[in-house]
């Protein structure tokens, strides 16, 4: 099977006329065999003796890299595929209901995940146009899953779930609000499911990605969600390796809903004042790793903020300036990340698109330094992170920032003790 992963990669990648420019080639040398191979592989994952040897996850995996990899010419077996895909999870949901022993569930369990992962790959492929026809049907047996495992130790399920959801965000953009009633009470579900911390880190991860693909549209959900992040910060048995990400989801909300996020701004940056004065025990690798995990999402929620309250026009929007007093606190973040020597690449990166957001949002206005101070940065280069704007050189040398200690009225100390303020957050969960 590894081998038909790699012939499909070749493939594709031998097809590709501009290679990393997102366009799909008309087709491939696989294209005449494309039906033959997508047919025997189907076959296979049904095959008798398809639990040993990893036979049949082998199989859904090089299906899923076949589909990945497919040309536009192989486009109407994608959609074969999908239905094919969709009509056996929805089968094997229906057999719940005769489950009798726990080998019964695991079994189970195991062809629901490979089930949605093959689901979430041919969901990609899908245009915009397609995907709609079918999200219903996705929806439908998404939600099945979710309360066939409510209530009970079905962690993995509803994870495969929130991952599917997030694969469908992703495809339907903003046709997905009309799903939001429904699934609204499962993402409670998830980021309260502290226990199991990949479902709580899987419905934080699907709140960043309908926050982007609805924008506005989901202010009527953000007092409710915005409450469940905060207390999922303050609470120790959430895993720590959750918090970053919940930091991160702070500047999508507000880039969604822009300045409605006024009402949120000052619990928010009294959160991210604790999260980035963070310290960690240096002489273990994997707390440094969280650590710049950590400051990764500060980075990300600021960059948010001040790209959600600025506004699209060229002129910054006047809400803007509610940051004023938070700018020398959050330029103090940026220089103790630049003078740490451990610091990542990723965190340099978006420290750099941060000082730019910040001398387009108030440019002259920011706090003067005492003198000049250069900063380690380097030359601005593109984060990661899709909402680090990369900008001009010249505008980041426009502005000589000075870190000038902490925003006021903010007493600086580690996240696990942190400032103080009504709310207490915690870093090591």
């Amino acid at each position: 099977m590894q081998a038909f992963n790699s012939l499909a990669e070749a493939a594709f990648e031998a097809a590709e006329t501009s290679p990393g420019d997102g366009n799909e080639p008309e087709t491939y040398c696989l294209s005449e065999y494309f039906e033959v191979i997508v047919s025997k592989l189907l076959e296979t994952t049904e095959r008798p003796d398809g639990g040993q040897a990893n036979l049949r996850s082998a199989a859904y995996e090089a299906l899923m890299e076949l589909v990945k990899n497919s040309p536009r010419d192989c486009y109407v077996w994608v959609q074969r595929t999908t239905m094919i895909i969709l009509e056996r999870l929805q089968h094997v949901l229906a057999l719940e209901g005769h489950i009798q022993s726990s080998s019964d569930r695991a079994q189970y369990n195991d062809l629901q995940s490979l089930l949605c992962a093959t689901l979430q790959s041919v969901l990609r492929k899908m245009t915009l146009e397609d995907a709609p026809k079918i999200s219903d049907a996705v929806v439908a047996a998404l939600l099945q899953m979710f309360s066939s495992s409510s209530g009970r130790a079905g962690g993995g399920v509803q994870e495969d779930a929130l991952m599917t959801a997030s694969t469908l965000v992703e495809v339907l953009g903003d046709k997905f609000v009309k799903y939001m009633d429904a699934f609204r009470p499962f993402l409670a579900i998830g980021l309260k499911n502290h226990a199991e911390y990949q479902v709580c880190s899987a419905a934080v991860g699907l709140t960043g990605d309908i926050c982007r693909a609805l924008g506005s549209q989901v202010l009527p959900f953000c007092d409710d969600v915005m409450t469940m992040l905060l207390e999922n910060l303050g609470n120790n048995n959430v895993h720590r390796s959750v918090k970053p990400q919940i930091l991160s989801v702070f500047g999508d909300i507000a880039l969604a809903i822009g300045p409605e996020f006024k009402k949120f701004l000052e619990i928010v940056l009294q959160t991210l004042a604790q999260a980035s004065v963070a310290y960690v025990d240096k002489h273990d690798y994997e707390m440094v790793e969280y650590l710049n995990d950590l400051r990764e999402g500060c980075l990300e929620a600021y960059t948010g903020i001040v790209q959600g309250l600025k506004g699209d026009q060229n002129a910054p929007n006047a809400d803007v300036q509610l940051l004023l007093p938070h700018v020398p606190h959050i330029i103090s973040f940026i220089s103790s990340i630049a003078i740490d020597s451990d610091h990542s690449d990723t965190n340099i990166a978006s420290c750099a698109g941060l000082i730019g957001d910040l001398c387009t949002a108030f440019g002259g206005g920011v706090p003067r330094p005492r003198k000049r101070r250069h900063w380690p940065l380097g030359p601005p280069r593109r984060s990661r992170s899709s909402k680090a704007a990369l900008h001009d050189e010249r505008h980041v040398r426009a502005c000589h920032f000075e870190p000038q200690g902490g925003a006021p009225g903010t007493r600086l100390s580690p996240w696990s003790g942190g400032p103080s303020s009504s709310l207490s957050v915690s870093i090591h969960g």
